[in-house]
């Protein structure tokens, strides 16, 4: 409880020696405004009204998707009803989504709120989906085998850990092991609220196995998506409030050093990785603000942002506003 008080008088106490007020309004880039922009290659995938946080996409076209996320202080399309995992194939013309049963008895299905997720397939090709879950507004990773012929997840196993208390996404390095992100330092709703106006940037990536968990790199304002490059070399996190995505080489007892960031002009979420290329595809928010405080009648908008070179030289980025 002291170190607590004294973590939030010191969080206060920034408030005096700067002006928070400018600092939000730039963390959430309160005042950039897109068009909406009509793509000719673009097509609504009926199902999935309630909003899709994350995705993962397998070699043979097979595509989870989490569904139905309830994180405060944001807006909720489905409040009274549990959160799915949907299944779609890209190899259809027109792909639709199904919902895929979890059987598991100790698994409770009424709370599942799903966030981040990643998939690890093993040597016989046996393919296992992670995910991040936060029932009761907990955090913990969901361990579930896939079984395609059934179209159902088989849970196996519930993670929780004392260094994983705001997970938010989550890359699988195994089929127990993982990196994952906390976007908050705090656990307490009233001073998570504090940490996030202020930016105190305390959250944090972790590097859970069953038999070692330790904190690979901190110091981020609300660390966000993560992923890993083709070759297992390289990890990725994206820092939303301070728009950037850090590069770091990670080792071979799971630490991770810096090599660089690459700043941006919007808010950066999740985390995609061309297999074949290496190139960075991460889902964007424009404008932060409009995120928390939704309004149906001026949605937020949002951008796709495509990076590539991120490991060379010759880095270029385009943005595809939607």
């Amino acid at each position: 409880m002291g170190k607590m008080t004294v973590l939030s008088l010191l969080g206060l106490g920034l408030a005096f020696f700067r002006d928070p007020w400018s600092s939000y309004q730039t963390r959430f880039n309160v005042f950039r405004e897109v068009e909406p922009v009509e793509l000719p290659n673009c097509n609504f995938v009926k199902g999935i009204e309630a909003g899709s946080e994350d995705l993962e996409i397998l070699s043979n076209g097979l595509v989870f998707v989490s569904s139905g996320l309830k994180y405060p202080g944001l807006k909720s399309f489905e409040h009274d009803k549990p959160g799915k995992i949907l299944l779609m194939d890209l190899n259809e013309e027109e792909p639709t989504v199904l919902e895929l049963r979890i059987i598991g008895s100790k698994f409770d299905l009424s709370s599942f709120n799903p966030h981040g997720i990643s998939t690890f397939t093993d040597e016989d090709n046996t393919v296992y989906l992670l995910v991040v879950n936060h029932p009761d507004f907990k955090s913990t990773v969901e361990l579930f085998k896939f079984q395609e012929e059934e179209k159902s997840l088989l849970h196996l196993k519930t993670i929780r850990h004392k260094l994983l208390p705001n997970m938010n996404d989550i890359v699988a390095v195994g089929p127990e092991h993982f990196y994952a992100t906390n976007d908050h330092y705090f656990l307490d709703p009233f001073l998570k609220s504090w940490e996030l106006y202020l930016g105190l940037a305390w959250s944090n990536v972790v590097y859970y196995s069953p038999n070692e968990v330790q904190m690979v790199a901190d110091g981020y304002d609300f660390a966000n998506g993560i992923n890993i490059s083709p070759d297992g070399k390289y990890v990725y996190v994206a820092e939303l409030m301070a728009h950037k995505i850090h590069v770091y080489e990670k080792h071979a007892n799971w630490t991770l050093t810096p090599l660089k960031h690459l700043d941006f002009n919007t808010l950066v979420d999740n985390i995609s990785v061309d297999p074949v290329t290496g190139d960075l595809w991460v889902g964007c928010h424009p404008n932060g603000k409009k995120i928390f405080f939704y309004d149906p009648k001026n949605p937020p908008p949002s951008e796709e942002l495509l990076s590539s070179d991120v490991l060379g030289t010759e880095f270029r980025y385009i943005l595809l506003q939607i």
